[in-house]
């Protein structure tokens, strides 16, 4: 009788958008694509200076509404490599008054230590694009007034 490992065949039957990290008797681990891109999204977005994934943004803010993936799609890049392997590009909006270069490593440093502390993948690069530089939301005295006005109405 053969075991799961015996059995098993190449990485063959490893579909090219996900990464197969280790078999076992008990069956294999893959991990897809899009959680790589999920990680690699939490990770830049934590970061200060950076303001958004690059793209349309009434077409990232619909795209959010209805859980669509898409928007990720266009601003990350997976390639899946042998060996639990992986080459990441993002591409980013960041605020103004960021020093560009410090941003750009910071997400670098964040991206390889999220992806690789939760995948035990190894990150061999991660390519920051740059795509626009966007102003600061200021908050009015308008808008908190706003608010807490909505906030202290009396409900019957």
């Amino acid at each position: 009788m053969k075991t799961a490992n015996e059995s098993r065949k190449p990485d063959a039957d490893v579909p090219q958008n996900t990464a197969l990290l280790e078999g076992s008797e008990m069956g294999d681990v893959k991990i897809h694509e899009n959680v790589v891109a999920s990680l690699v999204r939490q990770a830049a977005l934590e970061q200060e200076g950076v303001s958004r994934l690059a793209g349309s943004a009434l077409v990232d803010d619909i795209a959010n509404l209805v859980g669509s993936r898409r928007m990720q799609s266009r601003a990350i890049s997976v390639e899946l490599g042998e060996d639990g392997r992986v080459g990441i590009e993002i591409k980013l909006n960041l605020v103004f008054g960021f020093r560009i270069p410090d941003v750009a490593e910071r997400v670098q440093k964040a991206v390889i230590g999220m992806v690789e502390e939760t995948t035990g993948m190894t990150v061999t690069r991660v390519n920051v694009v740059i795509q626009e530089i966007e102003d600061p939301v200021v908050e009015t005295e308008e808008d908190e007034v706003e608010t807490a006005s909505v906030e202290t109405l009396p409900i019957n």
